[in-house]
């Protein structure tokens, strides 16, 4: 074990134990964040509104603050962004994540405080470590830097005290000087705005450095990857970086990109690490390579719920604490934080892939999916779908989106899939009754509205000019690490607009 390996296991010693603890006991260290959320806010406009002070158990909590989502709390956050003080959250907030996502044109501003900077968000990244240099003693991550990918921030136009930027950049912003010895590319160009003139930047850059991790999006690297190898003439990324072991990866599923990776990266001993690190909080990583699973961090000052799908929409849902979850069900996750969101519907469903402990996946996105017809497709659906088809036709996949094709007078409902390849299909016919049947195998509602035709016939499939789906978000001003395709919806919005550009 390298010497500065065993200096690091040994003042991260505590830390595995904690996290062996709330393995182990998870309705009590839940039980302990809830209690500190609440005393801590008890003073604040929301705790008074809703008498946090009077609040002793989470029935109480759930009967008397009502389940939101970023419409319903919007107007308070305009008001902290222009500096008002001890409204969601003790003192004032100083940082604002932007997130434009994929269900809304309009741009998202969530709030970061000082404890979800340094107890959420950054015990997230050092617990990242801290799991691989347990699982791995003989690494050499520390041997050289971290290559991250991130965004950009900028002065928020309603204070010129509060700021503003994708996660990443206030990440990065906010990080201690001596993290520029161990990440590249240095702080200036790492927050530039302008992407395509900081790709070339880190391209230039980071190839002359040790590089031995990645930090970012699936997506988003394979497009800084091919850059650096355009710009080298090399064919794969250990003629560049031989030391490269670990890719700490999240944003999207990493299921279309991994023999894409496995390809560029040809090396036995590159490891692939999940995170589920949201602008909201830090939730979850993966604390076993071989398991899909990611163990969801319970003493991060987030108090969680998990609404049954069947909940959406009432405006009093069931929800269920972390000791009353089933394995194998999705649930749409609600979180209330020490940045100040209560009872916040995040958007995404997970689902538990065990308990003690209790890990998820990501399972799809609460507006995410296709159900025009009551097939009821969900993005995990969907990658597995994809996986199978691409594994038995040869085919590569950059990005795609889909939609579904309504009923006619005299047709009847389809899905539209429009897929930019990497490598195309042997068979684009094979592919796409690949994709069908997949989907009718992991799906019983899209498998009974296939049934004989009745309701849904066989997908569609539209080739995706090279590089259109970058071509859109360049368009709209979403270029950027953490931006993202679309990938199911239940209308037709995004679909028709990327495939009016395929020419």
């Amino acid at each position: 074990m390298p010497i500065f390996n065993n200096i690091f296991s040994f003042l991260h010693s505590g830390r595995l134990n904690e996290i062996k603890h709330f393995k182990s006991n998870p309705g009590e260290v839940q039980q302990e964040q809830f209690e500190k959320l609440i005393a801590k806010a008890k003073h604040t406009q929301i705790g008074k509104e809703f008498e946090f002070s009077s609040i002793n158990s989470p029935e109480i909590f759930k009967e008397r603050v009502p389940v939101s989502d970023y419409d319903d709390i919007m107007p308070k956050i305009i008001r902290l962004r222009q500096g008002e003080k001890n409204l969601l959250w003790p003192g004032e907030i100083k940082w604002f994540a932007k997130s434009s996502g994929t269900t809304s044109t309009r741009s998202k501003f969530i709030p970061i405080s000082k404890e979800a900077l340094e107890n959420c968000h950054y015990q997230g990244g050092r617990d990242t470590l801290v799991i691989y240099n347990h699982l791995l003693p003989n690494n050499k991550l520390f041997s050289g830097k971290t290559l991250t990918l991130g965004g950009s921030n900028q002065i928020n136009s309603f204070s010129n005290d509060s700021f503003y930027g994708d996660l990443s950049a206030i990440l990065i912003d906010n990080l201690p000087f001596w993290t520029s010895f161990v990440r590249t590319p240095g702080r200036e160009v790492a927050l530039m705005e302008e992407w395509e003139e900081k790709l070339k930047l880190i391209t230039e850059i980071a190839v002359k450095e040790n590089v031995t991790a990645f930090a970012g999006v699936p997506s988003w690297f394979l497009v800084l990857i091919k850059n650096v190898l355009d710009y080298t003439g090399k064919k794969c990324l250990t003629e560049i970086w031989p030391n490269l072991e670990l890719f700490i990866h999240g944003g999207v599923s990493f299921t279309p990109y991994k023999t894409q990776y496995a390809d560029l990266i040809p090396s036995s001993k590159m490891n692939y690490m999940e995170t589920y690190n949201a602008s909201e909080g830090f939730f979850a990583m993966q604390d076993d390579l071989s398991d899909q699973g990611m163990l969801l961090m319970l003493d991060y000052g987030v108090f969680y719920e998990f609404m049954p799908l069947s909940e959406s929409g009432k405006k009093h849902p069931k929800t269920y604490t972390i000791e009353e979850v089933e394995v194998d069900e999705d649930y749409a996750m609600i979180i209330s934080t020490n940045g100040g969101l209560w009872r916040y519907l995040i958007g995404d469903t997970v689902r538990f892939a065990s308990k003690f402990p209790h890990k998820i996946v990501i399972s799809g996105r609460t507006k995410h999916f296709i159900n025009a017809f009551g097939e009821e497709v969900m993005i995990e659906n969907a990658e597995n779908a994809l996986d199978k088809a691409c594994e038995e036709t040869g085919a590569k996949i950059k990005e795609y989106t889909a939609a579904p094709v309504y009923m006619g007078s005299d047709a009847k409902g389809a899905h539209e899939w429009l897929i930019e390849f990497e490598k195309e299909p042997k068979s684009k016919e094979h592919f796409i009754n690949t994709l069908d049947s997949t989907l009718r195998e992991v799906n019983s509602d899209y498998d009974a509205k296939r049934y004989k035709d009745l309701t849904l016939i066989l997908p569609t499939l539209v080739t995706a000019r090279k590089n259109l789906f970058f071509d859109w978000l360049k368009k709209n001003n979403k270029l950027g690490g953490q931006h993202k395709v679309p990938r199911l919806s239940n209308d037709r919005k995004f679909i028709d607009d990327i495939i009016n550009m395929n020419r």
